[in-house]
């Protein structure tokens, strides 16, 4: 698979007749290993590996409702709360970053209202902290740590 913007992590990648399939360690199976799919398996690595995360605290695709679709985020952060503080929206490194993926995942924080938003095609990444009282988000230049989310007012 492509070389990431994220250090490099070892993965359990098996081949399943005709396709590949990384083992996703959060949801503890084997899934079907596509660009996007890589992309996701690396940034929660990072996620876990370099800003100290706990997995269990992480959901990967999680279902929510949004005007009355199904709709799956790839990745959710809680906080020890379990309040929901992070969203990260992962793309194929062929795609390019644009305002329809930073729309698309205000519409996932629609219903989850969380501090901070992600969106990666791993090469590039974006962060996003929202200002609820300012009505505004703010683009800063790195992922926060997991005590960054727990510091957070509820």
């Amino acid at each position: 698979m492509q070389k990431l913007n994220l250090p490099s992590y070892n993965f359990k990648i098996r081949k399943n007749n005709e396709n590949q399939e990384i083992f996703d360690f959060i949801r503890k199976q084997y899934v079907s290993l596509s660009p996007e799919e890589w992309v996701r398996q690396n940034f929660i690595r990072f996620l876990v590996e370099e800003k100290n995360y706990p997995q269990m605290l992480i959901a990967v695709e999680k279902s929510i409702k949004l005007n009355r679709m199904i709709r799956r985020p790839d990745i959710v952060i809680y906080n020890k709360n379990i309040k929901a503080k992070l969203i990260v929206e992962c793309k194929a490194p062929a795609i390019k970053i644009t305002q329809t993926t930073l729309d698309q995942i205000v519409r996932y924080n629609m219903v989850l209202k969380v501090d901070y938003l992600v969106v990666s095609n791993g090469l590039v990444h974006y962060c996003v902290q929202v200002n609820y009282k300012a009505n505004k988000y703010n683009f800063i230049n790195e992922v926060p740590d997991f005590s960054q989310l727990q510091s957070e007012e509820p």
